[in-house]
């Protein structure tokens, strides 16, 4: 499995994107790195580039972006906000998938290694990257910046890990590490006072402030922060790093410096990401604010990033754009959700057509979509029923139940397809040889499981959804008792539709022991669907009359 690493370089050019262009074309000139987001900012001057790819792949193009930066950008005329000492300032580097943090740590030397000695840069390790803990944080790394590390350098105590103990006055200091994923994000206020924005900041961060000698710890875990006045925009930030999502969230940092900048006398108008954001942790926000509402979370994630946005003004100083700022979607291949992501009209224009797929086993699926959706339609009405004030949590939880089984049903619709397709990729494979004909074989045999585990999954997923469905019919608003009785039909239907798919499949599994097994819980799963649509429109038969 392909060892993925994601690199968040921060480059000290935030003005000339020329510069910052041709820092990013070396970058994607590697094989096996794909950029992901370049955000380059005025007042900072600086531009946090976001790529990720294959290991190796990532470790060559970090090295050529930073001896592109030191070759087009000269410290000694940089000016900005944010702190910094090098042109590249800093390179991160974070395990994504199939890696671990230790492993991606020894890339990060590796890397520092290969600056040190072919660049002549001196390079700092940071973060899980370095040994000696008196020297692992950024902050403590960078303190003096620029200006002071030509005196800072000398110092025994702050020899490079890789590179000359020697300042460069043009390409400066860089330090390099790997660390957890890392939320750069700030956060404005109503005024233009550094020193103000400085208050908030020593409220909210770990670190606190030290007052008569005396260390006060700040009021949230894992965040760095600082104030500063960005005349770009004319307003004063409190610039944060969250450099643990599950210790404090985005939506916590948020909410603890509106609440710091009221006590001050102070408002929040808005807030800015820089670089990018794991998908959970907009949807995280999303449902917070509702919670706080009382109001439904059971609604779907792209009103949940809708709420996000909107609540902490993530789009107050330019647009925010999810499909470019969420790394999942990002990541995401299109090709993976061709059937969901079509009109209606088309997906029915494409059933339609001459080509075998999509065919029963994705409109099984999206049959159990249609129901699970209609049960979460009737919880939402439910949650926000005038008089049922005091049964909106209940409500809202039947509602979030539903939507996960929609959007797992979702997803199957087109996994359904893709199972068909690799069945036939299986029968085209060469068979030639008696090694060509056992590889076939073996590969026949293996999409052919497929092919009856994806349908299997539906019937399990829209079972499930039958049990959010009999609570709306039983309990939920009454007005819409017969939106649940059509839910329990397309469930049933989904679970139908999608046994005959794993019985049609099944006749070719030469292992019949798991062909076997597949067909007994099916005819099980079939049985249970059956009976409890029965009780459902038994249900439904009595309040409409």
């Amino acid at each position: 499995m392909t060892k993925l690493i994601e690199c968040v370089p921060n480059f000290s050019e935030g003005i000339d994107l020329g510069i910052i262009k041709q820092i990013t074309d070396v970058i994607e000139s590697v094989d096996g790195v794909r950029l992901l987001n370049v955000d380059p900012g005025k007042a900072t001057n600086r531009t946090v580039v976001t790529f990720v790819g294959e290991a190796k792949s990532v470790i060559d193009a970090a090295f050529l972006a930073i001896k592109k930066a030191g070759e087009l950008i000269d410290m000694s005329k940089h000016h900005g906000e944010h702190p910094r000492m090098g042109a590249t300032d800093v390179c991160p580097l974070i395990p994504i998938s199939n890696i671990t943090l230790e492993e991606t740590a020894e890339y990060a030397k590796a890397l520092g290694k290969r600056v040190g000695e072919e660049l002549g840069i001196p390079v700092y390790l940071y973060e899980y990257a370095q040994a000696d803990k008196s020297r692992n944080n950024l902050s403590v790394i960078r303190a003096g910046e620029y200006e002071g590390f030509f005196k800072k350098i000398k110092q025994p105590e702050w020899k490079p890990d890789f590179g000359p103990a020697e300042m460069d006055a043009k390409r400066g200091a860089t330090v390099i590490g790997a660390r957890d994923f890392l939320v750069a994000y700030n956060v404005n206020l109503n005024t233009t006072s550094t020193r103000r924005a400085n208050s908030i900041a020593f409220d909210v961060r770990e670190a606190g402030r030290t007052v008569d000698g005396v260390k006060q710890p700040g009021l949230l875990k894992s965040v760095k922060a600082i104030g500063w006045y960005i005349e770009e925009y004319g307003v004063a930030q409190i610039s944060m790093n969250l450099t643990n999502l599950n210790v404090t969230p985005l939506h916590i940092a948020f909410d603890e410096v509106c609440n710091r900048a009221q006590a001050r006398g102070m408002r929040v108008t808005g807030s800015e990401l820089v670089g990018l954001v794991p998908l959970k942790t907009l949807v995280d926000a999303g449902k917070y604010f509702l919670h706080k509402q009382q109001r439904s979370v059971g609604v779907s994630e792209k009103e949940l990033i809708r709420i996000a946005i909107k609540t902490m003004g993530l789009d107050e100083l330019g647009p925010f754009k999810p499909e470019e700022r969420v790394i999942e979607y990002l990541l995401k291949d299109p090709s993976t959700a061709k059937l969901v992501s079509m009109t209606v009209t088309d997906f029915a224009d494409e059933t339609a057509s001459e080509s075998p797929a999509p065919g029963g086993g994705s409109i099984a699926a999206y049959a159990g979509v249609l129901g699970a959706s209609l049960a979460t339609m009737v919880a939402n009405l439910s949650a926000h029923k005038k008089g049922w004030d005091d049964r909106w949590e209940e409500f809202s939880d039947w509602a979030a139940k539903g939507q996960q089984y929609k959007d797992e049903l979702l997803n199957l619709v087109d996994q359904d397809t893709a199972a068909f397709n690799l069945i036939m990729d299986a029968f085209s494979l060469p068979k030639g040889s008696d090694e060509e004909k056992s590889t076939r074989s073996e590969a026949i045999q293996a999409a052919t499981k497929n092919a009856m585990e994806v349908p299997f999954k539906v019937m399990q997923a829209a079972y499930n959804s039958m049990d959010v469905i009999k609570a709306m019919a039983e309990t939920g608003n009454p007005n819409s008792v017969s939106d649940a009785g059509v839910a329990a039909l397309c469930a049933r239907a989904a679970v139908l539709g999608a046994f005959l798919n794993v019985r049609i499949n099944a006749s070719g599994c030469k292992d019949r022991i798991f062909a076997n097994k597949m067909i007994s819980d099916g005819a099980e799963l079939e049985r249970l669907a059956i009976a409890l649509e029965g009780k459902i429109l038994g249900i439904v038969g009595e309040k409409i009359g």
